[in-house]
């Protein structure tokens, strides 16, 4: 009898040091198929291990869902799992699959934000990313600088123009609030070393004119003289005169062909009915257009003229200034 419980008892051991050896081949040294190779295995936001085991099969990766349920729990990484997109590249174990979602690199997407841009083309460019999160649909704009926690209601100018980072599942939200805290971080450097003396009482008012020189610059080595036009104008007092405000102000009036009547339309962005700077932004300004805005070169140049070429023609008087219209833009 204490044979056979000896026996039955070695026979039970063997049994479980066979399973406990097969359980860590299959997770450790088990190489499950990957179809194509490398694949993106999307981890959806909140998935937990039966959920994400599921949803392996159909994206390509060949592991019973139970199989990876179980493997996530006995390691005690179920409630670890990560949301985002991962490269999976097969065959694949189940200890080198639960290593990249839990630790290893994300897939990283790519979105742009334009110099010169409005928030009306940033929010556009936003919503056309599928693998954004869409918080911000159905917002308006004041909603949207609530949301990201701006004190300011008007959002144009204020998002710094580069290329953003993300993992698909991200919010959209959560890029808008990475460009406003490096534009934020751009312009109070570039304000902290600002020119003494300048005719910008406010950061803010400095963003304005930089917004500007942004929209009205067609060639980047011109910008520091058009910032010193407008930064001379204001000096004077002069009307600025910018045909990029103006446009700002007609919305969605303007048909790409701005007219004389258009001029004479106030709005509180006509910078030829109205003296000063626009109330807001008009645009996305980028890092050299409001260090320009802050620190322009000395200069009397009151007057600029587009070549043709992407260029501009700088004059010092009103003669001058309109000899240069009459040759670049009447041609005569």
């Amino acid at each position: 009898m204490r044979r056979a419980v000896v026996i039955a008892l070695l026979l039970a051991t063997a049994l479980a040091l066979a399973l406990a050896l097969a359980g860590t081949w299959a997770y450790a040294v088990h190489p499950w198929p990957v179809r194509q190779t490398p694949t993106e295995l999307v981890v959806e936001q909140g998935a937990n291990a039966r959920t994400l085991g599921r949803s392996l099969a159909g994206q390509g990766i060949d592991i019973p869902g139970p199989v990876f349920e179980i493997a996530a729990r006995l390691r005690g990484d179920a409630h670890r799992l990560r949301a985002g997109s991962f490269e999976v590249q097969g065959p694949v174990t189940l200890r080198a699959l639960l290593d990249l979602i839990i630790g290893g690199d994300f897939i990283q997407r790519q979105l742009r934000i334009v110099e010169g841009w409005n928030f009306r083309q940033v929010r556009q460019a936003l919503a056309a990313q599928p693998e954004l999160r869409q918080e911000m649909a159905g917002l308006a704009d004041a909603q949207v600088m609530e949301r990201i926690g701006a004190a300011e209601p008007h959002p144009e100018g204020l998002f710094f123009p580069d290329t953003y980072s993300f993992t698909p599942g991200s919010s959209d939200v959560d890029v808008l609030k990475r460009a406003y805290r490096r534009q934020k971080a751009v312009l109070d450097k570039a304000w902290g070393e600002r020119q003494a003396d300048l005719p910008l009482r406010t950061p803010y008012e400095a963003l304005v004119l930089a917004s500007i020189v942004e929209k009205e610059t067609g060639r980047a080595a011109d910008r520091p003289q058009v910032a010193a036009v407008f930064v001379n104008r204001l000096r004077r007092g002069m009307m600025l005169q910018s045909d990029p405000t103006t446009i700002y102000g007609l919305g969605e009036r303007f048909d790409g062909d701005l007219r004389r009547s258009d001029l004479r339309a106030d709005t509180p962005y006509n910078t030829y009915t109205r003296g000063g700077l626009p109330p807001t932004p008009i645009a996305m300004p980028g890092r050299a257009a409001i260090e320009a805005a802050l620190d322009p070169p000395a200069t009397r140049a009151l007057y600029f003229v587009a070549r043709g070429d992407g260029s501009s023609q700088f004059s010092e008087t009103l003669d001058a200034h309109n000899q240069a219209v009459s040759r670049y833009q009447r041609g005569r």
